[in-house]
């Protein structure tokens, strides 16, 4: 359970604010308030005032938007210790994407006047916020230039090894590595920006070429020929 006492501890393991000093976590974490959401429900919507940014302490949060013709583009998934909101809050434009609670969902919620206040008076949260945003930046520009450029099966490979790194420690290094993907492959397929049988025809490649083997709801998966097929372009 988080606790005051223990929430500078979380802070402190998060992009935005992993280094800053003591008394800047504390004070950041001072001014959260706990909020709930449940399952289906909408954390923020495109368009909204950008008056607040998110820790996620429980539950799994989907970052999406909507095409003109009404089929949904997932960006991410937001998972406990990760931070949403936070682009509207620095630039202080509408939300570019919407956040819906894929489970129920406790976050922290610190405004954006309480976080501007912050920069002000720390300006070493400045810093962290620009790093942050260019991570931001970076990660959607691979993820564009994944679907853009390469075959579903070698974005599924790459979306497996990117599981593996998460978890990875020098116990699991070069083994097969079990992982539970955590959503349904419905929300997988709109991560990947594929259909669900596309995703269904992928999984069976891998399994083909022995780089995962499923067990129900998780695969075991064998890193080296994961970044074999991650790497192919056709």
């Amino acid at each position: 359970m988080i606790t005051r006492r223990t929430l500078p501890d979380l802070l402190s393991r998060t992009g935005l604010f992993h280094d800053q000093p003591a008394a800047v976590l504390a004070a950041v974490g001072a001014a959260m308030q706990e909020i709930r959401h449940a399952a289906g429900s909408q954390i923020f919507s495109r368009g909204d005032p950008g008056d607040s940014l998110f820790l996620i302490l429980s539950g799994r949060v989907r970052i999406s938007i909507l095409t003109p013709d009404g089929r949904e583009l997932s960006f991410s998934h937001a998972v406990p210790g990760d931070i949403v909101g936070e682009i509207a809050v620095l630039d202080g434009s509408p939300r570019s994407a919407n956040a819906t609670a894929l489970s129920d969902t406790v976050a922290l919620r610190l405004s954006a006047r309480d976080f501007n206040r912050l920069v002000d008076q720390h300006g070493s949260l400045a810093r962290a916020a620009i790093r942050l945003l260019c991570r931001r930046l970076r990660e959607l520009s691979d993820h564009l230039e994944d679907i853009a450029l390469l075959p579903l099966s070698a974005r599924l490979a790459r979306f497996f090894l990117n599981r593996i790194d998460a978890l990875q420690n020098d116990q699991t290094a070069g083994k097969a590595v079990p992982i539970s993907l955590g959503m349904s492959q419905g929300e997988l397929a709109l991560l990947l920006g594929a259909s669900r049988p596309k995703v269904n025809a992928a999984l069976m490649t891998l399994a083909q070429a022995g780089a995962v083997v499923r067990n129900g709801a998780s695969f075991t998966c064998d890193p080296r020929l994961l970044t074999d097929l991650a790497q192919r372009t056709e």
